[in-house]
């Protein structure tokens, strides 16, 4: 799996200067000798073995075969071993929650997704998670022992400092659990939380398009919500509710009560509820997001219509958006998002529209390439970007050390 540079081109990197410096060299899963890391390092012969020998001591480097030879024994190759640990990616929606067990580089070992209520509360969905996740560790031939960490996405606002859900609209019960402390307690590792749609753009992101540095992933589903990926990074903003446009008021909508105590919010004019709600109105019998997109598909004039004006909403809301982030592309994914191109034609035709040559001479609107385990990657490579860091690295050689 690539890794994304967070560089802006015409930037020299900062030289490495330490064992997690230079480990984050070999993140590109590219096999280097010993010699090729001085030239790359410019770090002494002496040093760049130490290094390798401390960063293979603690299972991140391994033997990658023999170079070929320019003359004599052909010299060795490392390169960044991500079997070594294992990582449990949780994705919950509002009905829905999905699991994978992936290795350091988010590959996905084992899957798994199943219907679960996030509004059954936390202590039966946080039992049913650690139940199932231990079930699926054992399923990839892993120990939990091996865990590198937990990573969760919630469908909620979430202080991403502390892990715990705030005032989240959908998950009565929820506010202000200690969800780090309470899976911790059960499967015994670190585990990091953040709300839904920031976890599918960073999956996103390292999945389909590492190589775009600035785009808006929009989840629209039940509810709307977007995670803003601005210089190859995630955007959290002070609070950690940057990119909720699912409480921005549509201009011009009408005054439509929404679940957060305002009127006119774009998740109460165009997201899934709604839209049910109104073609439940017209005689149709909908329960849900997922039968919108089954008349959809099935050619219903009437489900068709809802969701293309949904759309149109959307992009009024996203045109603002692109106006203010300047983003290359804007991913559409979530369960509505299987409408197809009647969401996605809502959507362009405003955007275009309303926003400014220059913000959209080259932006690009599509679907979600990820599918469904954007969610279980991304939640994979919250973990994964803590963990590899350079400081965690020299943390760990650090306790190897002492040990």
């Amino acid at each position: 799996m690539v890794h994304c540079a967070h560089g802006r081109a015409g930037q020299v990197p900062p030289r490495p200067t330490g064992a997690g410096d230079t480990f984050q060299l070999f993140r590109d899963g590219r096999p280097r000798t010993r010699s090729s890391l001085v030239t790359e390092t410019g770090q002494s012969r002496s040093t760049v073995a130490a290094r390798i020998d401390a960063l293979c001591a603690v299972g991140l480097l391994a033997p990658a075969g023999e170079a070929t030879s320019t003359g004599g024994r052909p010299p060795s190759t490392f390169a960044f071993d991500p079997h070594n640990r294992i990582v449990l990616g949780v994705d919950l929606g509002a009905t829905h929650a999905r699991l994978a067990v992936t290795d350091l580089s988010g590959t996905p070992l084992t899957l798994l997704d199943e219907p679960l209520a996030i509004a059954d509360g936390p202590e039966h969905v946080l039992s049913w998670v650690a139940e199932a996740g231990a079930k699926l560790v054992a399923q990839a031939g892993r120990d939990v022992g091996e865990l590198a960490g937990i990573g969760v996405g919630l469908p909620g606002p979430v202080d991403h400092t502390t892990g715990r859900p705030a005032s989240p609209p959908i998950m009565p019960g929820w506010d202000g659990t200690d969800v780090p402390a309470e899976l911790h307690a059960r499967l015994g590792a670190p585990v990091m939380v953040d709300n839904d749609v920031n976890i599918m753009a960073l999956g996103e992101h390292r999945t389909v398009c590492p190589d775009v540095d600035d785009l808006l992933f929009v989840k629209v589903a039940t509810g709307i919500g977007a995670g803003v990926i601005l210089d190859g990074r995630i955007r959290r903003g002070a609070q950690g509710a940057a990119g909720d446009i699912g409480h921005v008021t549509v201009p011009g909508a009408a005054d439509i009560p929404c679940r957060c105590g305002n009127v006119g919010c774009l998740e109460a004019v165009a997201g899934g509820l709604s839209i049910a709600q109104r073609l439940r109105d017209q005689g149709a019998t909908v329960s849900g997001t997922t039968d919108i997109v089954d008349l959809v598909r099935a050619g219903d004039v009437a489900a068709g219509q809802a969701v293309r004006q949904a759309g149109r909403d959307i992009g009024s809301v996203l045109a603002a958006s692109v106006s203010l982030l300047n983003p290359a592309r804007i991913v559409i994914g979530g369960i509505l998002a299987g409408a197809g191109e009647h969401l996605m034609a809502g959507i362009r035709e405003v955007v275009y529209q309303r926003s400014l040559p220059l913000a959209t001479q080259h932006l690009r609107i599509v679907g979600s390439g990820a599918g469904a385990q954007a969610g279980v990657v991304g939640a994979a490579t919250l973990v994964t970007e803590q963990y590899l860091a350079p400081a965690s690295v020299e943390a760990l050689i650090t306790t190897q050390e002492a040990s």
